[in-house]
């Protein structure tokens, strides 16, 4: 599962690819963050910062590939939630 930080970033729309609500959503989230998270919840997270978002594919943002097969949102609201803390 790959995970872009506009999932999350409170400044994006859902047409510019926020998938969580945005009184979840975190504002200036970086990859790091998204990393610490899933390994507090015991995931294996890879990072990859040479990545383009394919809606922007002018902004090098990276992403973070994580080896889950649950549902995609119930795990971006857990990193969240995470991050929030």
């Amino acid at each position: 599962m790959i995970i872009w930080p506009a999932y999350i970033d409170r400044k994006k729309s859902r047409r510019e690819g926020r998938k969580v609500p945005k009184n979840l959503a975190i504002e200036n989230v970086k990859l790091k963050d998204i990393e610490k998270a899933l390994k507090k919840l015991g995931l294996q997270p890879k990072t990859y910062k040479t990545k383009k978002y394919p809606r922007q594919h002018w902004d090098m943002c990276g992403c973070v590939e994580v080896d889950y097969n649950g549902n995609k949102l119930k795990l971006l609201k857990e990193i969240c939630k995470t991050i929030k803390e």
